[in-house]
């Protein structure tokens, strides 16, 4: 069931009117990193689902915080509970668009920038950042790496663990997307 809503929020959020060329995903995946010298944080989830429509050259994806797979079982929990409230704030999403000249009809990696909203614990923020897509035999990959800071999304670090934490962390999105 949270499936089928999270796809149809997907489709939602973009309008898709006339012809389209609609590129999709259930297993898209974003990771973060916090390097520091007493601990590295890392996570990764690898269900996000995410459309790409080439024609209008519009992206979106969506996620579930508890999808968020950590190495130790306490981080997970601590991040669940107590920063990111995944009861209370159960996704993550993004909607926006890219620029730049993609040929979907020739194999190659292709520079574009995406600008769009990104609502994450209740909060939204618009961001615009680079990334790539790679377009290879009728399908594409979409990649980039950007930083965003708890703070700005009212995410609250304890200050027994802030040091623990670094004050931006690294985002990494990879969408691989087959035509529809």
């Amino acid at each position: 069931m949270k499936a089928l809503l999270l796809t149809f929020s997907l489709l939602t959020i973009m309008s898709f009117t006339g012809y389209s060329q609609l590129y999709l995903t259930r297993t898209g995946v974003i990771g973060f990193y916090s390097k520091m010298p007493l601990e590295d944080i890392n996570a990764e989830n690898n269900q996000v689902y995410a459309v790409i429509d080439a024609a209008k050259k519009n992206i979106a994806f969506t996620l579930l915080i508890k999808g968020f797979l950590f190495p130790r079982e306490l981080m997970q929990e601590h991040f669940n509970e107590n920063y990111m409230e995944s009861d209370k704030y159960p996704k993550a999403s993004f909607s926006g668009s890219y620029t730049g000249d993609v040929q979907l009809n020739k194999d190659g990696i292709y520079n574009v920038m995406v600008k769009g909203n990104l609502t994450m614990h209740g909060i939204t923020k618009s961001i615009e950042e680079p990334a790539t897509l790679e377009v290879k035999e009728k399908k594409i990959l979409a990649k980039s790496m950007f930083k965003i800071k708890p703070e700005d999304y009212n995410i609250s670090i304890p200050a027994l663990v802030r040091d623990k934490i670094a004050k931006a962390i690294s985002v990494n999105v990879q969408i691989d997307c087959n035509l529809k």
